[in-house]
């Protein structure tokens, strides 16, 4: 019946030795399972680092709506630079011009002074060579051929300027086109999906189009608006000098009334 107190021991020792054998056949196989876990972890998290932000947004703005956007943008600043240029004071109205004529009218070359007039592509050049032209003819004919000139001038700067402004108009609504396709795209994914849940990566890629087109489309013309108004203000302000400066200079052909 009985194996006494030494057969006891000898089963638990038994029991414990083959319960260890167990844990550690477990542990084990775990083992494996864990680090097979953790590295699925660690690329997964390599992965997610790997996509930077500029490459997340242009695979959100496609080819389409990138090429759009990099057009504007360097169409943008080429209008920038170019009507910055234009605005200088001394593009406009050249200090050298105002003197070299005013000096030629004090002496009488009134050739001279037709002619340094004609030769400059200023602003003012072209107004004054036009008020010359006509003088013989009488003061009041003169004002009225730079007055023409003037508007002309002034309306070939406005046209110019005026791109800026378009492309701070077209950029929002470029961005709210893309908005509505990628909202159109991430409702159709979720519409044909007919049972469970769609899949979040390509949801996303929907959202982010909308999300992309737009920012970039505020991005573009915030700027070209406040360009565009800084300059026409500036403009504004120099077309009105060449006026005051130009019948400065043509008001010493004006007739005072006899006394």
């Amino acid at each position: 019946m009985g194996h006494g107190p030494l057969g006891g021991l000898c089963i638990a020792a038994a029991m414990v030795l083959a319960y260890g054998g167990r844990v550690q056949t477990t542990q084990a196989q775990d083992a494996p399972t864990a680090a097979a876990a953790q590295q699925s972890v660690a690329e997964s998290d390599a992965d997610v680092e790997e996509i930077t932000y500029l490459s997340w947004a242009a695979n959100s703005l496609g080819w389409f709506y990138g090429l759009v956007f990099l057009g504007l943008s360097f169409t943008l600043v080429a209008l920038f630079v170019m009507n910055l240029l234009t605005a200088r004071r001394e593009n406009v109205v050249p200090s050298e011009l105002v003197e070299g004529f005013e000096q030629h009218l004090d002496s009488k070359q009134y050739q001279e002074a037709y002619n340094l007039a004609r030769s400059d592509e200023s602003f003012l050049g072209h107004v004054l060579s036009a008020g010359l032209s006509k003088v013989t003819t009488g003061y009041s004919q003169a004002i009225e051929a730079m007055q023409e000139v003037g508007e002309e001038e002034n309306m070939r700067l406005e046209h110019r300027l005026s791109y800026l402004a378009l492309i701070g108009t077209l950029s929002p609504m470029i961005g709210l086109l893309g908005t509505v396709s990628g909202m159109i795209d991430s409702f159709k994914l979720i519409a044909n999906t007919a049972t469970g849940a769609p899949d979040p990566q390509a949801l996303a890629q929907g959202i982010s189009t909308a999300l992309f087109t737009t920012f970039v489309g505020l991005a573009l013309a915030i700027p070209a608006l406040a360009a565009y108004n800084l300059l026409r203000n500036r403009m504004a302000r120099l077309v009105l000098e060449v006026g005051i400066v130009s019948e400065g200079l043509m008001s010493r052909f004006q007739k005072k009334p006899a006394t």
